[in-house]
């Protein structure tokens, strides 16, 4: 009598790799890189670096129709780009870091989700929010405002909208990075009653207001924090994410009647 050999178990199924949560997706690599080689204007000379901050610096005397207006390096073109040019220049070393170590956990999130174009186009409007509010306070200002803050603040409140969601990457239940940057999005009213959200408002707010960490104002006499444009640029990405957000919404829920 032949003897057949005892079937061996199959091997369990292959799971997909699982994609670190902070490994850097291209859109914002590219934008780290952009705002890296852009800061090598500080190996220019003295007059020529501070001519740069004139040039793309965000100075809201710039925009002043008083008879005591004063010219300024760029013209009319500087009153259109410094809206978001202002936030790719930064003061010194550990200011872009700051803000690069800020954007990395919030960016790469939003980046995945948004994909190349709607993540560069949605960082120059939260640029533009964080410049509106920082002319609305500092009218007539004259000390150039620079930094990346009020566009990391913006991709800070834009992943709010998903991060605590079930799976969401800051979900005790998420997965690799890709899924928990594509979990549908809270309405917005429904992530303002969650705790979890608000508890981490209440925290961005009071750093910002306390500290003021973040975006500076070069100015003769030193540097200052430009806290409201961090604001303006929260609140620009807390309200226009719905316009950049391609992940469909979860269908609401409805009782049967029967």
């Amino acid at each position: 009598m032949e003897s057949q050999p005892a079937q061996q178990p199959l091997p369990p199924p292959l799971e997909p790799p699982r994609e670190p949560i902070l490994n850097l997706p291209g859109a914002l690599t590219a934008y780290v890189a952009l705002l890296a080689v852009i800061h090598l204007r500080v190996l220019l000379p003295p007059d020529l670096e501070y001519w740069t901050i004139e040039v793309f610096g965000f100075i809201p005397k710039r925009y002043d129709a008083t008879l005591l207006a004063a010219p300024f390096p760029g013209g009319t073109g500087a009153k259109i780009w410094t809206f978001v040019s202002y936030s790719l220049l930064h003061a010194n070393l550990s200011h872009i870091i700051f803000n690069v170590l800020w954007l990395l956990p919030f960016g790469s999130a939003v980046a995945r989700r948004f994909g190349a174009a709607r993540f560069f186009l949605f960082m120059a409007v939260t640029a533009i929010g964080g410049a509106l509010a920082h002319l609305v306070t500092h009218e007539h200002e004259i000390a150039p405002m620079i930094g990346a803050s009020a566009s990391v603040s913006g991709a800070m409140a834009a992943a709010i909208r998903f991060a605590f969601a079930r799976g969401g990457f800051l979900s005790l239940r998420r997965g690799d990075a890709e899924a928990a940057a594509r979990v549908p999005a809270q309405p917005l009213l429904r992530a303002l009653r969650d705790p979890r959200v608000l508890a981490f408002l209440g925290i961005w707010f009071g750093i910002n207001i306390i500290f003021g960490i973040g975006s500076i104002a070069v100015g003769n006499e030193g540097a200052s924090v430009a806290w409201q444009a961090h604001i303006g640029g929260f609140f620009a990405g807390l309200l226009l994410f719905s316009l950049f957000d391609p992940v469909p919404r979860r269908p609401a829920v409805t009782a049967d009647p029967n």
